[in-house]
């Protein structure tokens, strides 16, 4: 079945989301980078057989929903589907009613806004920044559904070594609060955040591939060149559960499927990784893919702060930055897949999608992975 409502047509980018609970799918309609008015709401309890359920407000072009979106995801009771866009404003959107979405609360939250989590209870929402950190905001009036309810922060934080930074996966450790924070841009790569003070947040350790190292960036310019805009940047990550999680699966774009053991997650380990067949010069042929799209031009630009960071830090070898594709500024290949999914976690499987390859089943050997019996993917939205 093919959804066809002006949302799903316009393209959901990073807001179609599924509430398990519920059974609900939420997705917004952003045709490029910020959408505006549309948002749809389905009941997939039979899932081959998706139905509409709200046909007038935020399907209906003639009755806009006033929100803005990029990014979106559901509070974990369901009720409220909270919608992102990429200038900062955040929208809070009542499906209590699915049939009736209604936006309850909305605000400008700063200069530019991304994914998030929210916190077990939905009282908090951790809103990344796209120039690098996140936002701690107290979201329980909204979720309470107080007359008149406000947002208010709690904390703010930022960083340097990575940009639009991509979501946050609300965990626990022995009772203890942290956040897994994704960095979509630089070499931020995957962040560990104590909340044990939610007042002043800290990062308290990093998961970063080899080439995602200051002193290799140049080594990932000259590699990534005519791959597109983005090179081997994290994107999305999962968590196999929420509370003592031990394991982490992350799309991490050109670097495919990463899967770290974080059941010590001061002592992280990786233990499996898969890359995609690549479709070198099949340009034509993914034409619903949007790495292919984006091959029109061969510059990784995602990966520009952190060539000027280890610039600046002495650290930037342009001999090093030059190999056989420093040319492919235009038209890129297709050299590499690009894996932007947060893996679903499925006992010793991880459902993944990429986008030159589509819909792939990857299995963990019981060697390196053990499901846990309350193995629940988590992605904090």
């Amino acid at each position: 079945m093919t959804l066809a409502e002006p949302a799903m047509l316009a393209g959901t980018w990073e807001s179609l989301k599924v509430h398990s609970g519920r059974k609900l799918l939420v997705g917004t309609g952003v045709p490029a980078l910020l959408g505006a008015g549309l948002l749809s709401v389905y009941d997939v309890s039979d899932c081959a057989h998706p139905r509409l359920l709200n046909p007038g407000a935020g399907t209906d072009p003639r009755m806009p929903l006033p929100i803005t979106a990029h990014e979106g995801g559901f509070s974990p009771d369901g009720r409220t589907y909270w919608s992102s866009g990429t200038e900062g404003v955040l929208s809070a959107v009542d499906l209590t009613d699915p049939a009736a979405p209604t936006v309850i609360w909305q605000g400008w939250m700063g200069m530019s806004g991304h994914g998030f989590g929210i916190s077990p209870d939905g009282n908090r929402l951790y809103l990344s920044n796209n120039f690098g950190g996140l936002a701690v905001l107290d979201i329980s009036a909204v979720q309470r559904r107080d007359a008149g309810a406000q947002v208010q922060q709690v904390a703010s934080m930022s960083w340097t070594d990575g940009w639009a930074t991509q979501h946050s996966i609300p965990v626990t450790y022995d009772g203890n609060p942290y956040l897994f924070t994704v960095d979509e841009g630089g070499s931020g790569g995957v962040k560990l955040i104590d909340l044990a003070d939610e007042t002043n947040p800290a990062i308290v350790n990093s998961i970063k591939l080899e080439i995602n190292l200051p002193e290799n960036i140049d080594s990932q310019v000259a590699s990534g060149m005519g791959g597109s805009a983005f090179a081997y940047e994290s994107h999305y990550c999962s968590a196999d559960r929420p509370v003592n999680p031990t394991a982490l699966a992350c799309g991490w774009v050109s670097s495919g499927i990463r899967v770290f053991d974080v059941s010590d997650p001061f002592d992280v380990k990786e233990i499996a990784y898969y890359n995609p067949p690549a479709m070198t010069s099949r340009n034509l042929e993914r034409s619903n893919s949007p790495h292919a799209l984006a091959s029109v031009i061969g510059v990784p630009i995602l990966s520009v702060p952190a060539v000027l960071q280890a610039a600046i830090g002495g650290r930037f070898d342009l001999g090093e930055a030059g190999s056989s594709r420093s040319g492919m500024v235009v038209a890129g290949d297709l050299s590499t897949d690009w894996c932007f999914s947060p893996p679903e976690w499925r006992g010793n499987d991880l459902w993944v999608s990429c986008s030159d390859n589509g819909f792939v089943t990857l299995r963990l050997s019981e060697d390196v992975y053990t499901p846990p019996a309350d193995q629940r993917s988590t992605i904090g939205s």
